[in-house]
């Protein structure tokens, strides 16, 4: 058995992943009477993450420290998924989160939900709540569309408003990955009077025969020239795509030296990443290893 003292100095020691996505494909094709839009898109996750640690206190707070981002503590994603938990099961327990983030923010990479998600799975371990999967995943669609596929923890189709998932096992591609710093608003983008949002519903054998639009892509470029102007220099190379609903672009490539090698043609100005693919969560494998070594001591 391990005691209170060794496992409080495991969990301090350990730090969680929180995993970034991108959209392969996103199809509107409808918009409910309360203005949330009916979509279909495929969630690919991807080998980069920001990073959380929890560390277990004696009181009933929850605290977070955060260099990189400065968001107000009731507006940030994190802060708001621990408060959630604590409130749907009465716990008394507190936590202190520390927030290591390298996916920038609206980016379209999921960098918040994912933390979130990453949140409401390791606290109720932590805490030892004992909520469901499908509980937690219920929990996360009140804090945002995209954070149930992260609480699942595997690449998926999803319809709706992005909670009717699918999971899918997605070739690991090599992906170079292009952010213009620029931030888009996703309330901006879904509000605008040009967004088609009436497309014709695809299957997933129409995304696997090549149907990859992302309804948003137009409306992105028109509200940012700075971010038309990269994809248009980012095209000279590669079929670009959109992630989400920007501001991240992104190529497919067939291999890690296909990626480099495209990665290398673009300005080195640019911030800009060469990852791969991934179908299961990195949360889901540390949590394995995580317990599979406390239950060993």
């Amino acid at each position: 058995m391990v005691d209170l003292e060794e496992r409080m100095l495991d969990w301090k020691e350990h730090w969680w992943p929180a995993p970034a996505k991108l959209n392969l494909m996103l199809n509107i094709i409808g918009q409910r009477e309360n203005g949330y839009h009916d979509l279909q898109t495929v969630f690919q996750l991807i080998a980069i993450s920001d990073w959380l640690n929890f560390v277990p206190t004696d009181g009933n707070d929850i605290q977070l420290i955060n260099h990189e981002v400065d968001i107000a503590p009731e507006d940030n994603l994190v802060v708001r998924a621990a408060q959630l938990l604590k409130d749907k099961s009465n716990t008394n327990l507190g936590v202190k989160i520390i927030l290591k983030k390298i996916l920038p923010m609206g980016a379209g990479l999921g960098g918040g939900s994912s933390d979130a998600a990453t949140t409401l799975v390791v606290l109720n371990k932590m805490w030892k709540l004992g909520f469901s999967t499908e509980q937690l995943s219920a929990f996360g669609l009140s804090l945002g569309a995209d954070v149930p596929v992260f609480v699942r923890g595997l690449s998926a189709w999803a319809e709706g408003l992005g909670e009717k998932i699918t999971p899918m096992k997605l070739p690991e591609t090599w992906y170079v990955i292009v952010n213009s710093g620029v931030h888009c608003s996703t309330k901006e983008v879904f509000t605008h009077n040009r967004l088609t949002r009436d497309n014709s519903p695809i299957t997933i054998r129409d995304f696997l025969n090549g149907q990859e639009n992302n309804s948003c892509l137009p409306v992105v470029r028109e509200l940012s020239r700075e971010l038309d102007e990269v994809y248009r220099q980012f095209a000279e190379f590669s079929n670009v795509y959109l992630t989400g609903t920007g501001s991240s672009l992104f190529a497919k490539c067939m291999n890690r030296q296909e990626a480099v090698s495209l990665s290398d043609k673009l300005p080195d100005s640019w911030s800009k990443w060469v990852v791969r693919g991934i179908n299961e969560s990195p949360l889901q494998k540390s949590l394995k290893q995580f317990f599979n070594r406390a239950n060993q001591v």
